[in-house]
């Protein structure tokens, strides 16, 4: 892995307690803003990916109702009327 060196701007008072801050924790400046740049871009590809996920399961939806693979609300309220159901009675025998 090749390396590049990366420079920024920032106030002096927030530099000196950060390096005092990772200093606290045994790590150097540099060390942290490393794993803070990793952290980052996992969570970017994450997020990209969940909504890569997303989006195709909504697509999957879509879909599936477009081509009259539904369930009508009296089915679904049928079924929640009978897990509401056994949700008591199994409260009942506790």
């Amino acid at each position: 892995m090749s390396e590049a060196t990366f420079t920024f701007r920032v106030d002096e008072e927030l530099k000196d307690q950060f390096f005092t801050a990772a200093k606290s924790r045994d790590r150097t400046g540099a060390q942290l803003l490393r794993d803070f740049m990793r952290d980052f871009v996992k969570q970017q590809q994450e997020a990209a990916e969940h909504d890569s996920w997303f989006r195709r399961e909504v697509q999957i939806g879509l879909d599936a109702a477009n081509a009259g693979d539904v369930v009508s609300a009296e089915e679904i309220e049928a079924e929640a009327v009978a897990w509401r159901a056994e949700i008591r009675r199994k409260m009942a025998r506790r």
